[in-house]
């Protein structure tokens, strides 16, 4: 498996970026761009980036949304993006304290299956014990095997199951 490192975006993963947008978009996934901190709806790249800066900081967060450091997993043997991580710094929210959690993340469709999202894992649960947080919550639903995998590589214990919209969601905690 490829070696893979967490770096904000910046102006030059522009291509690479919207190459993974548009990837998942044409996949049809729903869960497909959990943790993109809202790629999907962005016009362009540099809206993309706009947003992100506004909000990482609690400064300028918009209302009823938490700060957070959006990363993006870039593959050392060649560049590509095959990845992107939300690492929210606080979970003091209704949504995210329920079922939202801490991290929210997405592997490019052609790349998943590989190793990648437990490396972006690890890597984030890192970032959040430098950023002081002791544990983190990340959830995913039942019949996703493959991110429940992901979770539990990464030292997840599970607490329990929750119903949102009808729908069941999984909820574990990772010690960072």
């Amino acid at each position: 498996m490829d070696e893979i490192m967490l770096t904000e975006p910046a102006a030059h993963h522009a291509g690479e970026v919207w190459a993974l947008r548009e990837e998942i978009l044409s996949a049809g996934d729903e869960d497909a761009f959990a943790g993109c901190a809202g790629l999907e709806a962005c016009e362009t790249y540099e809206k993309w980036l706009d947003r992100l800066r506004v909000w990482s900081d609690p400064a300028t967060v918009p209302e009823g949304r938490v700060s957070a450091t959006v990363y993006i997993a870039v593959r050392q043997a060649d560049g590509r993006v095959v990845g992107v991580i939300d690492l929210r710094h606080h979970i003091d929210h209704p949504v995210l304290s329920v079922w939202g959690g801490h991290i929210g993340y997405s592997v490019r469709p052609s790349e998943r299956g590989k190793g990648y999202a437990t490396q972006m894992l690890r890597q984030c649960v890192k970032k959040a014990r430098e950023r002081g947080i002791e544990r983190v919550l990340v959830t995913c639903h039942p019949w996703n095997a493959p991110s429940e995998r992901t979770i539990q590589a990464c030292g997840g214990a599970f607490e329990n199951d929750v119903t949102v919209d009808g729908k069941a969601i999984r909820r574990y905690w990772i010690e960072t």
